[in-house]
């Protein structure tokens, strides 16, 4: 009864409620709590970089492992999201129970697996980019990202949890789980760092411990959210068996999304190996440039949180307009919210990298940085909304296609040509110009998107 009354609830919001209203309900909590995500990130970052330039460098260099580590649980969630909401959309009880529990085996199974990592992966891992095994960058980086690794049980269980809430519409919930997680990091991060209230000075160390206590945190309410309050799935263990079926088709969304999501884990890899040739500043620049685009990005990302189980409840419901006004609202939002960023590097860089107690040479390789790399603002509101509508209606590929071309196939071999050609300075500019690929492939696939499946959806609205 709870169930069929969850559902009722469901269809009143996701399939009659004014889109933009929807948009906004569904969105802004999100948009609010990744945000706060954001804010915890640079906070991190800030109170490492009081440390020393190094330790700043040590964890930026540890920034393509926890890249995928959350490409491994954000795809995954991607396609709980996309195959959850469409299930209730269709209707369908029994598989969107289903979806629920194997997407929390397969949480389970990624901590395992990174578990694996931070045992025998993570000081080849530097020793990689670094080459000096004696170094202080070297020996704070190993310290840093083996917590984080052998620890990341509470960053899975988060990401399920909150999926499942975002899935059924209680964004709001999933905004007080990231919240609760955000700001115990926050809270922790001087306190372990540095020492205070009688407490051992950590270091960096304490820097990863207040990350993963903060992850168990959000993960934990998020738990008890889902427990108490999401009525339209149901979880128990109870005679749980993994479904291979259920599991093909979340991986079916959730593996593109993985792989493209990975697929930066790879190309930050590749930028620090061609920056570090330079200097080890320029890897700073660049660690601290992914931290204040994130102050920006993740909002949008937070958009399309809220943005995806909507297309795929209506997909699943067969209401082609409702579709449509998303995407064009989801576009509009994230058109303002990335001019803002562009705006912030192009006009404040040098109070942007005051905040990470630069030094003068980063100082004066950054803003240069910032200002050219700033310029991708305007071009990557589309392309995100653009993939993430790829992955609502069952094409994740598509967003992986995107990707590839973007990251690997563009970016990476232009910053290397740029950077033979005209130094450090030209190698920024291979950024804004990927973006601009990307734009052009994206449009191309919204356009097949849109001819074969979007315009025929039958519109039942």
């Amino acid at each position: 009864m709870s169930s069929e009354l969850g559902t009722k609830q469901q269809e009143n919001k996701m399939g009659v409620m004014p889109v933009n209203k929807l948009l906004l309900n569904m969105s802004v909590p999100m948009m609010i709590s990744m945000l706060v995500q954001a804010l915890y990130n640079i906070v991190d970052s800030i109170f490492v970089a009081r440390l020393s330039e190094e330790a700043l460098t040590a964890v930026s260099l540890a920034f393509p492992i926890q890249t995928l580590m959350v490409a491994v649980g954000a795809g995954t969630g991607v396609g709980v999201n996309a195959l959850l909401s469409k299930s209730l959309g269709e209707k369908n009880y029994e598989t969107a129970n289903k979806t629920a529990m194997n997407g929390i085996f397969l949480a389970f199974l990624s901590f395992l697996l990174f578990v694996l990592v931070g045992i025998v992966a993570v000081k080849p891992f530097y020793l990689s980019q670094v080459k000096d095994a004696e170094s202080d960058i070297y020996k704070m980086g190993i310290e840093y990202l083996s917590i984080v690794c052998i620890c990341s049980f509470g960053i899975y269980a988060q990401f399920i949890f909150e999926r499942l809430l975002q899935a059924t519409g209680k964004t709001l919930y999933s905004m007080f789980s990231q919240l609760s997680g955000a700001v115990t990091n926050i809270i922790l991060d001087p306190i372990l760092i540095f020492g205070l209230f009688g407490l051992p000075k950590l270091g960096i160390a304490g820097a990863a411990i207040a990350t993963v206590i903060g992850q168990c945190v959000g993960a934990t309410v998020a738990m008890m959210f889902n427990l108490k309050k999401n009525q339209e799935i149901t979880i128990s263990f109870k005679d749980f068996k993994p479904n291979g079926q259920v599991i093909g088709r979340i991986y079916r969304v959730g593996v593109p999304s993985i792989i493209m999501q990975a697929i930066g884990s790879v190309m930050t890899y590749c930028m620090n190996l061609i920056l570090i040739q330079f200097t080890s500043t320029a890897t700073a620049v660049f660690g601290v440039y992914f931290k204040l685009q994130s102050f920006f990005f993740m909002p949008v990302l937070g958009l399309n949180n809220g943005m995806v189980p909507i297309i795929a409840y209506n997909y699943g419901a067969g209401k082609r307009g409702r579709i449509v006004k998303t995407i064009k609202y989801s576009m509009f939002y994230a058109f303002i919210l990335m001019t803002l960023g562009f705006l912030a590097f192009e006009f404040i860089p040098e109070t942007l990298l005051g905040m990470f107690d630069a030094s003068q040479e980063m100082l004066e390789i950054g803003v240069r940085a910032l200002r050219i790399i700033g310029i991708q603002f305007l071009i990557a509101w589309y392309c995100i909304i653009a993939s993430s509508v790829f992955q609502a209606v069952g094409n994740g590929v598509y967003s992986l296609i995107v990707s590839v071309a973007r990251q690997l196939v563009i970016l990476i071999p232009a910053a290397y040509i740029l950077a033979q050609i005209g130094g450090l300075i030209l190698v920024w500019w291979a950024l804004p110009l990927a973006e601009l690929i990307s734009l052009c492939v994206s449009t191309i696939f919204l356009i097949i998107i849109w001819k074969k499946v979007i315009i025929h959806v039958p519109d039942n609205a």
